[in-house]
């Protein structure tokens, strides 16, 4: 074994993307290569790893099994879930959270949006898809740029999300190398949008795809350390619940991204949605971003591609590259109004399309984005954003609400709320 080379790095989007991708490959593979294994003895490890939990994900699905864990929120407000289920959510990097709202307080909320946008003339106003992605499920408008509506700010703030929020942070390895790179039990109140989906809409869904990053994951020295592991062949340490140098990290900017760490993406149904009208799909492996970052390194990939993934689009998952992920795909099961859902910020998802939709199919995308440098960084420019009723920056820009006399102002905020956007409690 000879000493680890240092691997190039570019902490803004390199000038010449082929470039850079050609550079960083051969360095990754030299890097591997000195540990005394080759790029294809690695993969083949991580394949052989990964393919056992699609396996039995099938397997599941067969049995007309639910692959989504499921709790209740009194049994997580009350310290009662068991190591066993700890373990399996761990392994499937997913749950629903049955009762995390009264059904009647969610209902309230989807109403209060639907008063709030109707009463600011916001169809009136609308001028379609303020990005190319959520574009893509053509109706008009499903996604809803909104973000500071009473009944999203009341539901970030709540004893009862942050409750959840704490739990799942917990799930993750927050304290190591002599470091605590996340605060598990404070939120950063990560603001994103709505999603109302009407009866008898029709909808093209979105493909699979991941959120942590684009070219960056390869190329910032942040992320190179987060996998430290996979670029060195010491692949049976990898962790992808280990939040070292995750919280540090960077990301190349785009009309689709996320300057936050999440560590987990999340959101609250305001309706009923049954599991077969259009809902969320995940492959249920964490640890399949092991596959997803190394795939590109083997001779079948052109020395100038990621296996499609670039900059200013999300991360792609495709047949192509990644059948052998693709085949654990698992939608989630019927969910009520006040339930929420949330899956592992590095899992490939998708929505479903649907035609002639029963019943509507509305939510609140809050996830859980745990206090660290990065997401108190980004917690300035959602403060500016908050106060003027703007969007905030990682989205486009397109600032509906800032003239919109009854959102959600600076003397509505609790302690949580305040803290979570670095101001004094």
């Amino acid at each position: 074994m000879s000493a680890a080379p240092a691997l190039p790095h570019w902490e803004e989007t390199p000038a010449d993307l082929p470039g850079a991708i050609r550079e960083v490959k051969a360095a990754i593979r030299a890097r591997i290569a000195a540990s005394g294994r080759s790029v294809e003895e690695v993969f083949a490890a991580v394949e052989e790893r990964l393919a056992a939990e699609v396996e039995a994900v099938e397997a599941e699905l067969k049995n007309g099994e639910q692959v989504w864990p499921e709790i209740d929120y009194a049994d997580l407000a009350a310290g009662r879930i068991g190591a066993d289920v700890v373990e399996r959510l761990r392994r499937r990097g997913c749950l629903v959270v049955r009762g995390h709202f009264e059904r009647e307080q969610a209902l309230e909320w989807d109403r209060d949006i639907v008063r709030y946008v109707e009463g600011n003339r916001f169809f009136e106003r609308y001028r379609g898809p303020g990005d190319d992605f959520f574009g893509s499920v053509g109706s008009r408008p499903e996604i809803y740029p909104i973000y500071w509506s009473p009944a999203q700010m009341q539901a970030r703030q709540s004893d009862r999300m942050a409750t959840v929020q704490a739990f799942l942070n917990r799930l993750w390895t927050y304290d190591s190398q002599g470091e605590r790179w996340f605060d598990p039990d404070r939120d950063s109140l990560y603001p994103d949008r709505i999603r109302r989906r009407p009866e008898g809409a029709d909808s093209g869904g979105l493909g699979t795809h991941l959120d942590p990053g684009t070219l960056d994951l390869w190329m910032t020295s942040a992320y190179q350390r987060a996998f430290r592991h996979l670029f060195d062949g010491s692949v049976e340490r990898y962790d992808p619940w280990d939040a070292a140098f995750r919280t540090d990290g960077p990301q190349y900017p785009g009309t689709t991204m996320c300057s936050a760490f999440r560590t987990f993406q999340g959101w609250t149904a305001l309706s009923d949605m049954d599991h077969d009208q259009g809902v969320l799909h995940t492959v249920p492996i964490p640890a399949a971003m092991a596959y997803l970052m190394l795939r590109p390194l083997l001779p079948d990939v052109p020395e100038d591609d990621m296996c499609g993934v670039t900059v200013n689009q999300v991360f792609p998952a495709s047949e192509r590259w990644h059948s052998l992920l693709l085949r654990a795909l698992a939608g989630i099961p019927d969910v009520r109004a006040g339930d929420s859902v949330w899956w592992h910020c590095d899992m490939i998802h998708s929505v479903a399309p649907v035609r002639d939709q029963r019943g509507w199919g509305n939510v609140m995308y809050i996830p859980a984005a745990p206090w660290c440098p990065r997401n108190e960084h980004y917690a300035a420019s959602v403060r500016a954003a908050f106060e003027t009723g703007s969007s905030p920056s990682d989205f486009p820009e397109e600032h509906y609400e800032r003239t919109w006399p009854d959102r959600f102002g600076p003397a509505d905020l609790n302690a949580t709320g305040r803290r979570g956007l670095g101001l004094p409690a």
